[in-house]
């Protein structure tokens, strides 16, 4: 679990204030994101911009690395949150690395700093995803 001066935070906490230690000196746009796994851990991460664009690494794929790195594989739970009008959705390479790790009904709640959400799941993020069951041959 992610504490904060010794308190249990929740998810939507932990992607609030992962979201104050992103890199993004080009883009000023900071995200943080939050995962529960399995066990009920929270990993968070946040987006580390980079000036040879495209090779930052996206709050998304921040927190799936922290669970990795941990020994954890399956996540149950999804927040992410920008300072942006409107919540906004994990770009396509984070909803199949998050589709990696969740099952297609694990929900993953998208906000914004002002407190607007939007919840969705994994499988309405990304239908008909690309699976290890279609790496299977003939």
């Amino acid at each position: 679990m992610i504490k904060n001066r010794g308190i249990a935070m929740s998810l939507k906490e932990s992607a609030l204030a992962v979201r104050e230690n992103a890199h993004a000196p080009y883009s000023n746009f900071k995200v943080g994101a939050a995962i529960r796994s399995a066990s009920g851990v929270i990993y968070a991460g946040c987006n580390v911009e980079n000036i040879a664009y495209p090779e930052g690494t996206c709050a998304e794929a921040g927190a799936i690395a922290a669970m990795v790195a941990a020994g954890e594989t399956r996540l149950t739970e999804v927040y992410v949150v920008a300072g942006s009008p409107a919540p906004v959705p994990p770009c396509g390479g984070c909803r199949q690395k998050l589709s990696e790790f969740g099952a297609p009904d694990v929900v993953v709640t998208m906000a914004t700093t002002g407190g607007v959400e939007q919840t969705m799941t994994i499988g309405d993020l990304l239908p008909g995803a690309f699976g290890a069951e279609h790496m299977q041959g003939d």
